[in-house]
């Protein structure tokens, strides 16, 4: 005879979760990280997760976010790491060879969509990304970044305000600027 008062196991809960979420997750990583480093990340992140099951959100929407901004702290932390690291390279060949590095090289502008959203910071980088390819709305978006929903959408529209000057200023083969949709969604 089953007992109505009691719990739900954390442990069905949490394998419900991963089943539901794992594929999500990786294309996430996948997308930020090297392709070798983005399953290490996700595990990292479910691991996160279950140590801090008593955070997670109740609703599975609401939950995914939190596992999605839980993969991005992981990856911003990977990121500072290789950066001190590759900092403290540059400053030992600097010293080393007794020269400063040219920091005003100028690049080779190639005209594309990639090249507009190279041009993009990672702060809109992300913004984009979030409610694009992952289709996360607004308040889910907010969470995984830990902001508020409004100031997500704010982010959002200077996103891609951002996204079309930089399409603008790229030399199209019509002449014609690059319309950017203001809402992508599935058919």
């Amino acid at each position: 005879m089953s007992n109505p008062s009691r719990a739900p196991d954390p442990e069905v809960i949490f394998e419900s979760l991963y089943e539901a979420v794992y594929a999500d997750l990786l294309r996430f990583v996948q997308r930020r990280a090297h392709p070798d480093h983005a399953e290490d990340v996700v595990a990292d992140a479910f691991l996160v997760a279950w140590r801090r099951f008593d955070k997670l959100p109740e609703r599975r929407e609401d939950a995914r976010a939190w596992l999605f901004g839980i993969a991005r702290n992981a990856l911003l932390n990977d990121r500072r790491g290789a950066e001190r690291r590759r900092a403290l390279g540059v400053r030992l060949r600097e010293i080393s060879a007794g020269t400063q590095i040219d920091q005003d090289a100028d690049l080779v502008v190639q005209v594309d969509l990639a090249e507009a959203w190279s041009r993009l910071s990672e702060v809109h980088q992300e913004a984009l990304s979030l409610n694009v390819f992952e289709e996360l709305g607004a308040p889910q978006a907010a969470a995984v970044i830990g902001i508020s929903p409004v100031a997500f959408r704010l982010r959002l529209s200077r996103a891609r305000r951002a996204l079309r000057r930089h399409l603008d200023h790229l030399s199209q083969p019509s002449g014609m600027p690059v319309s950017v949709p203001e809402r992508i969604s599935k058919p």
